[in-house]
C-alpha cells in the first residue's frame, strides 16, 4: 500500500510540475505578443506622425510635481501641431490676457525631427510660429508611455508625462 501512494504522489508531483511549466511559459508568451503587439502600433503611430500626447502628470522646473486633469494633449498630425497644456513655472513676461497662461497653440509650420533609439523614439518639434514655444522634446518608449519637455522664450522649461495614442476619428 505504502509503494502505491509514493507512485501516486511522484505522479501527482509531476502532473503539477508539468501543468506550472506549461502555465507559466504560456502567460510568458501571452505577454511576448502583447509587448510586440504594442510596440508595433505605438511605431505605427509615431512614424505615421498622426496621433495625441495625454499628459498626465506635470513636472514644473521650480516647485512640485503634480498630477492634471485628462483634458490637457498634444495633438500631432502631418500638417498640424496643437498644443492644449497647462502651464506651471515662472514666467519672465507675464501674458496680456489671463487665458493665456498655458502653453496653448495651434501651429501648421513646426519640423519633426525623429531617431530611433534602444527602447524609445526622441522626437524634436521646431516651431516657428507659436508664441513663446522655442522647442519641444517627446520621448516615446515602446509601451507608449511618453515624456514631453518644452523650453520656451519667456518661461521656465516644463515636462510632462503621459502615454500617446490614436487620433479619434471626427464623426
Amino acid at each position: 500500500m505504502e509503494i502505491l501512494v509514493k507512485k501516486w504522489a511522484k505522479q501527482a508531483f509531476l502532473i503539477v510540475l508539468v501543468s506550472f511549466l506549461f502555465n507559466t511559459s504560456f502567460a510568458q508568451t501571452t505577454r511576448k505578443e502583447k509587448s510586440a503587439q504594442k510596440e508595433a502600433e505605438v511605431k505605427g503611430l509615431v512614424e505615421s506622425r498622426n496621433y495625441v500626447f495625454k499628459a498626465e502628470f506635470a513636472q514644473p522646473m521650480r516647485g512640485g510635481s503634480r498630477y492634471i486633469t485628462p483634458d490637457y494633449d498634444l495633438t500631432v498630425s502631418k500638417d498640424s501641431l496643437v498644443a492644449y497644456l497647462p502651464y506651471f513655472g515662472r514666467a519672465y513676461i507675464a501674458p496680456i490676457n489671463p487665458q493665456d497662461g498655458g502653453v496653448m497653440f495651434t501651429t501648421t509650420q513646426f519640423d519633426y525631427n525623429m531617431a530611433e533609439k534602444k527602447n524609445s523614439w526622441e522626437i524634436v518639434f521646431n516651431t516657428r510660429n507659436a508664441k513663446d514655444v522655442q522647442k519641444m522634446y517627446l520621448s516615446v518608449g515602446k509601451d507608449g508611455y511618453a515624456t514631453l519637455q518644452i523650453t520656451s522664450n519667456s518661461r521656465d522649461p516644463i515636462s510632462f508625462r503621459g502615454y500617446v495614442q490614436a487620433r479619434k476619428k471626427k464623426a
